[in-house]
């Protein structure tokens, strides 16, 4: 069993892959900020908090990242009391970060903790909180075969799909990939709902043909629950997910690839955001389009 240092336990998605390692009988420190309340039964199964991520990376072989994004990857490994500060004279420490950053960042913060004797391995998540809770979360991975072999039973413990799907870094493209046809589908679904209940359609007819064919998906189901107001079909914040795709669309830009689509997906959240429903869930993206059209969709 390794001793695991965790950040981010008391996130929705964190707390979930937290549980489960202890429960797999791994050794759990973790930081916490706020939110103590959600770590309560963590610390009950016998989780140790720590003050830093300095003092998890001093202590601990492998450290885990479950935060928002880049800023906060950054500094969870550069700040003056950071995973890098407490891993000087250390040799062998794994740090896997599981939040959904950007590339570009992760390539560079891979150097530096290479530079440091760390290895930082990408690892992001799929599925949901209800999924994490219960250890069957999707994770992709970027890393060489041998620290594949090495890291794959600790992912086990929360995940039940482990995917290797290529070297350093790959991790993090192929969530954003899949982050943008998921935010492609909903975006879709929030508009062709309020076209049609302009053009006098009851939306709730095309949720009947497009569950019968090949259109249909889980996401176009949750987003469908709008219909009858449930609004957290999707626990997923709707800010998280303009800050993926536009994660995606600096990724594409660098590349030179035209993104039409990324582009128009993106733009739709941050719509959505400043018409104000960022902290909301993903399917709020229909609520902005009966702000934007005076359809009348959600059931209230």
């Amino acid at each position: 069993m390794a001793s695991i240092g965790f950040m981010g336990a008391s996130g929705l998605m964190g707390h979930g892959m937290a549980k489960n390692l202890l429960a797999k009988g791994h050794a759990l420190s973790f930081t916490v900020h706020r939110n103590r309340e959600r770590v309560a039964d963590l610390v009950a199964a016998g989780a140790k908090e720590a003050a830093t991520p300095a003092a998890l990376a001093a202590s601990c072989e492998i450290v885990f990242l479950c935060v928002t994004g880049s800023p906060e990857v950054e500094a969870a490994i550069h700040g003056a009391e950071g995973l890098l500060a407490g891993a000087k004279g250390k040799t062998g420490l794994v740090v896997i970060d599981c939040s959904t950053s950007e590339p570009d960042s992760t390539t560079t913060l891979r150097a530096d903790c290479a530079g440091a004797g760390v290895l930082l391995v990408d690892a992001p998540l799929a599925r949901t909180p209800v999924e994490a809770e219960l250890g069957k979360l999707n994770v992709m991975v970027g890393a060489d075969d041998a620290t594949y072999s090495r890291i794959e039973p600790v992912l086990r413990c929360f995940a039940e799909n482990v995917f290797h799907v290529g070297g350093p870094g790959a991790g993090h493209i192929v969530k954003l990939l899949n982050n943008f046809i998921a935010q492609a589908i909903c975006t879709a679904t929030a508009e062709a709902f309020a076209v049609g209940a302009r053009a006098g359609v009851d939306p709730k007819k095309l949720v009947e043909v497009v569950s019968a064919g090949g259109v249909n998906s889980g996401l176009f189901q949750a987003m469908a629950k709008t219909l009858v107001g449930d609004m957290a079909g999707i626990k997923f914040e709707l800010d998280n997910a303009r800050k993926d795709i536009r994660y995606y669309t600096h990724l594409a830009e660098g590349l030179g690839v035209p993104t039409v689509v990324g582009e128009a997906v993106h733009q739709s959240l941050v719509l959505a955001s400043a018409l104000g429903h960022g902290k909301k869930f993903v399917p709020s993206l229909v609520e902005a389009q009966e702000q934007l059209t005076g359809a009348k969709i959600v059931a209230r």
